[in-house]
């Protein structure tokens, strides 16, 4: 891989999603000059075409700032950061008219009335004040990529980014290369935008397969400090066809008379109801389902809510099983956790901000989206819809602010040293004349780390046996990676950033010794409000992965007064 092109900008964007695009557009309304490189096809690739909600703040809406706030500490465990949850209200509406002037289409009833969820009846606003507007899916992914391009930003799809660039402890760019004619890309830039996403380790059933860590891995390479990395996504995925979207892939037509939304029952293998679709739950009951053996779980939909969800219908001219067509006459589909292994909670993982400019503690990096971990939700997701008002308000500050920066600053010098060392690591696995397959080793992890026993049943002993084999992976197999061509070497890319982030979520889990939210431990199954109501960070010195604590400001605990029971009405197994 000896071809080489340089680019340079005032801005550099490092991944096309709905934080990526804004981040980019608001750089370039600055007056900078913006590049966005994404090693997918910005508007089709990542999370972002699959999101189908934005959740919209707004006192015109007759909507209440505390009781939306109210709402994600308590269902968060009081893990948010409550400055950076009222910072994505508040700058929602203003997001949410920049999409409506771009062209983004959000569903209406038949007289014409928009679609939230919940329903704008007092009784479910009680229950749950915030709410989302329903947006036309994979639609508005599309229009990102058009405005982008309108207000003249530079898009360069299909780069793989492998590393960032340092000159003098200051980030000055990144390096990568192209993925259909092995081009190696050097960006020299004056600010860097990580909007790569979160991490997964390839999981069926979601479009996570392209989201591997790669953001945090390249920033914490650099010195950044990560954080969230305890905390679990519990996404479900349909038992008999695992692959099978969980959200509808096609755009739907609703009136009133349909029962929009709403959660399901779920009733185990017994009969027994384990939660109503309206009590808030953990979302990992499934798994303590399981583990008693009373797998496997359904799911019971309404008509309408079935119709929503897209669940009932498969494939087509796919084998059915015998037990799932039975299912299916009462309304339930069998389902399992797993669909999003290796995440963790949406906008609670990624890399520790420094200010409300989305700064990062390395000068020239910012981040936006799900690779800042600014923490505005807690150890549990708390409505959908706030994961895109998120996005959208922290690509808008990272992009403005990312902009000033570089307007101050002269262009960028690279030591020839420093591309030479990243080009050296870029190319390793494809000039390796053998060693081990990136999808091998893919699935080493994946077997490693799947077993709901270590990730979703913690336990002391159980995950130092897994730490062990990541870290025989991390010295032994992942130097060893090798690659035949440029697909191959994004896959051995990316499984090295899978396999750094299952040692950070390994060793966070560990160090959180107490269960809370997604994060449950049966040799801790207690929350600790005196030692964990903390934030753990993760960071290299030295060549070792170190774990600090930052308490949570106690201005933002829960009243200690209120009984155990009331704080956390939600049981965990052995409590």
């Amino acid at each position: 891989m000896s071809q080489e092109r340089v680019i340079e900008t005032d801005v550099l964007v490092i991944g096309g999603g709905i934080a990526g695009c804004f981040a980019a557009i608001k750089a370039k309304e600055q007056g900078a000059e913006v590049t966005l490189l994404d090693k997918g096809y910005v508007g089709k690739s990542g999370e972002t075409p699959f999101a189908k909600h934005f959740g919209v703040f707004s006192p015109e809406f007759g909507h209440d700032l505390e009781g939306w706030m109210n709402q994600v500490s308590h269902v968060g465990e009081y893990m948010n950061n409550p400055e950076w949850t009222e910072l994505t209200f508040k700058d929602s509406y203003a997001r949410w008219q920049d999409m409506v002037e771009w062209g983004v289409k959000f569903y209406k009833y038949d007289d014409d009335e928009f679609v939230w969820w919940p329903p704008r009846e007092p009784e479910e606003m009680a229950k749950n004040p915030m709410q989302s507007i329903r947006m036309y899916q994979r639609q508005h992914a599309k229009i990102y990529r058009t405005q982008a391009l309108k207000t003249g930003v530079n898009i360069v799809d299909r780069v793989m980014v492998t590393d960032l660039l340092k000159q003098d402890d200051e980030l000055v760019g990144a390096i990568g290369f192209t993925i259909d004619d092995q081009e190696i890309i050097i960006v020299k830039a004056k600010a860097t935008i990580m909007t790569a996403g979160s991490a997964a380790f390839k999981p069926n059933g979601t479009p996570l397969h392209v989201i591997t860590g790669d953001g945090e891995a390249m920033a914490y390479r650099v010195g950044a400090e990560i954080t969230g990395k305890e905390w679990n996504d519990c996404h479900p995925s349909r038992a008999e066809f695992p692959a099978w979207q969980w959200s509808p892939n096609k755009n739907i037509s609703l009136s009133k008379k349909d029962d929009y939304g709403g959660l399901p029952k779920k009733v185990n293998a017994e009969g027994d109801q384990i939660s109503d679709g309206k009590t808030v739950t953990l979302w990992i009951e499934d798994v303590f389902e399981a583990d008693a053996g009373r797998a496997p779980i359904y799911w019971q939909f309404g008509s309408g809510e079935a119709a929503y969800h897209n669940l009932i219908a498969g494939p087509e001219g796919q084998p059915r099983n015998p037990l799932d067509l039975e299912a299916e006459k009462d309304g339930k589909v069998r389902m399992v956790l797993g669909s999003s292994l290796g995440m963790s909670v949406h906008n609670t993982e990624g890399i520790w901000p420094t200010s409300t400019k989305c700064e990062t503690e390395i000068p020239g990096l910012y981040a936006a989206g799900d690779s800042l971990g600014a923490r505005p939700v807690g150890a549990r997701y708390p409505n959908i819809g706030f994961s895109t008002a998120y996005c959208s308000s922290t690509g808008t500050r990272a992009g403005i602010a990312a902009a000033e920066y570089a307007s101050q600053k002269n262009s960028p010098v690279v030591a020839e040293e420093e591309i030479t060392r990243a080009n050296k690591e870029l190319s390793a696995p494809i000039d390796r004349p053998g060693g081990f397959s990136p999808n091998w080793v893919t699935q080493a992890l994946q077997n490693t780390m799947m077993p709901y026993w270590i990730l979703y049943v913690k336990s002391e002993e159980r995950m130092l046996s897994a730490l062990t084999q990541i870290e025989f992976m991390r010295d032994r197999v992942v130097p060893k990676l090798s690659a035949r061509d440029a697909h191959e070497l994004r896959l051995a890319h990316e499984t090295k950033n899978m396999v750094l982030s299952a040692e950070m979520k390994l060793r966070a889990s560990l160090f959180r010794k107490e269960s809370r939210g997604t994060h449950y431990r049966e040799d801790y199954p207690l929350r600790d409000d005196k030692e964990w109501l903390a934030w753990v960070k993760i960071k290299e010195e030295n060549g070792e992965m170190t774990l600090t604590k930052e308490p949570i400001p106690e201005k933002w605990w829960p009243d200690q007064t209120i009984p155990y029971e009331e704080r956390y009405p939600i049981r965990f197994p052995g409590e």
